[in-house]
Order: structure tokens, then C-alpha cells, then sequence
């Protein structure tokens, strides 16, 4: 597995994508918080993150499934992925080398933005007058949200060899779980339906850790979720094995 993990950040620090992807990202989110007039802290007037986190998500909707589409696409267009199937290598240490890999170059984009925290700590009136259990919990939220998206990344990387389709099938995926079952929560008016629907949207879980309590079961959940989409992803690789 760790073998995987190498060549995975190896393979992603030595393309110009790598780079490219940081960028738009880290440029995206600078001026979501600081430059658009409707989500910058300095006209908000309060030492608050609220906006960062409440806009990240949909950034890193189209960002991880980028970054993600080439894991196993790549490597059964381009014939490696027999090869590596043809080693003394587990399939479960196949999925989890790339997981683990991709998370934490989601994790090493995000790392930057910890400048912003910096930022409003010294900008409140008094300095430190801002609520870092909040700012953490959500941190904490965001890495588990990104960890979700990674899987369901790696998941539909191993459905095709086409890129492109994996970067689509991702962002929909994610779209969905994120966006579409908190829609269809409230069409869904009250009831058991309802209520289900609402405690399954992926932004309810994301958002209740941003609160500054960080409640087990929404960590649970999330770490659930990337669970079955890693299993997905197995029983892919076991398929394409046979």
C-alpha cells in the first residue's frame, strides 16, 4: 500500500495539473473570502470564517473530482493496471494506497487556507475574538467531507477508463449526496421520507461539525459513507482482476 501512495503523490507532483489545480483552487477561495463584495470578511465586519466554509464545499465539488478522475482511469488506459494487478498486491491495498494519497493532497491544498484563521485572529476587535472550536469543528468537517468525495472520486475512476467520465460521474455523484438530497428533504415536505432524506445529505452532516461540537455520529456517518464507496471500488478491482 505504501508503495501505491508513493507513486500516486510521485505521479501528481511531477504533472503540471497538480499545480494547476492548487491554484485555482487556493484563487478561488481568496477571493470568495476577501475580494466578491457578497461573502468578504472585511465588509462582513465580524471575525468570522462562516463564508470560507460555507462555499468551500462547492469548490471542492468540481476541484476533487480532478484530481481523483486519473487515479484508475489512468492506469487501465493506460494498460498499467493489469500490470499492477499481476503483483503480489492486494486489492484492498490498491484502493486504500490511492484514498489515502488523493486525501492528503486534498489535504496539503487545503493547508494554505489555515493563513486565513491567522488572519481573522488578528483582525478581531479585540485580537482572538473568534470562535476557534467552530473554526476547527468545521476544519474537521471539511476533511471528512473531502475524504467522502475522494471515494466516491476513486469509485468512478474505476468504472471506466475515460477521465473525463470519471470527472463527470464524480462531480454528479457528489452533486447529489451534497445538494440533491437536502432538495428533495424539503419537496418532500415532513415525515419519515423527509426526514431521512435530510439526515443523509452530505451538507447537514458538514455543517452540524462546524458548530464547534463535533458529535460522533456525524463522524461516523461520514467515515461510512467513504467506506462504502472504497468497498465499491474493491469489488471493481476484484471484477476487473477475474
Amino acid at each position: 500500500m505504501f508503495a501505491i501512495f508513493q507513486k500516486e503523490i510521485g505521479s501528481f507532483f511531477n504533472s503540471l495539473i497538480a499545480y494547476i489545480v492548487m491554484a485555482a483552487f487556493l484563487t478561488a477561495i481568496g477571493l470568495i473570502v476577501w475580494v466578491f463584495p457578497d461573502s468578504n470578511i472585511l465588509d462582513y465586519g465580524y471575525a468570522d470564517l462562516g463564508s470560507f466554509f460555507q462555499l468551500a464545499p462547492y469548490v471542492l465539488l468540481f476541484l476533487i473530482p480532478a484530481i481523483t478522475m486519473r487515479s484508475i482511469a489512468e492506469e487501465a488506459r493506460n494498460g498499467t493496471l493489469e500490470l499492477l494487478l499481476t503483483k503480489p498486491l492486494r486489492n484492498s491495498e490498491l484502493v486504500l494506497g490511492k484514498f489515502l494519497a488523493n486525501w492528503v493532497l486534498v489535504a496539503i491544498t487545503l493547508l494554505p487556507t489555515l493563513i486565513y484563521y491567522y488572519s481573522v485572529y488578528k483582525l478581531g476587535n479585540p485580537e482572538g475574538n473568534v470562535d476557534s472550536a467552530a473554526v476547527f469543528g468545521s476544519y474537521i468537517g471539511l476533511l471528512l467531507f473531502c475524504g467522502v468525495l475522494v471515494s466516491m472520486g476513486i469509485w468512478t475512476s474505476s468504472l471506466t477508463d475515460n477521465q473525463i467520465v470519471a470527472f463527470i460521474a464524480s462531480v454528479f455523484i457528489a452533486f447529489v449526496w451534497y445538494v440533491g438530497f437536502g432538495a428533495l428533504a424539503q419537496l418532500a415536505g415532513v415525515g419519515l421520507a423527509a426526514e431521512l432524506l435530510n439526515w443523509a445529505a452530505l451538507d447537514q452532516q458538514y455543517l452540524a461539525l462546524g458548530k464547534g461540537l463535533v458529535d460522533s455520529r456525524n463522524i461516523i456517518y461520514l467515515l461510512s459513507l467513504m467506506a462504502l464507496f472504497l468497498f465499491l471500488a474493491y469489488i471493481r478491482i476484484e471484477k476487473i482482476r477475474k
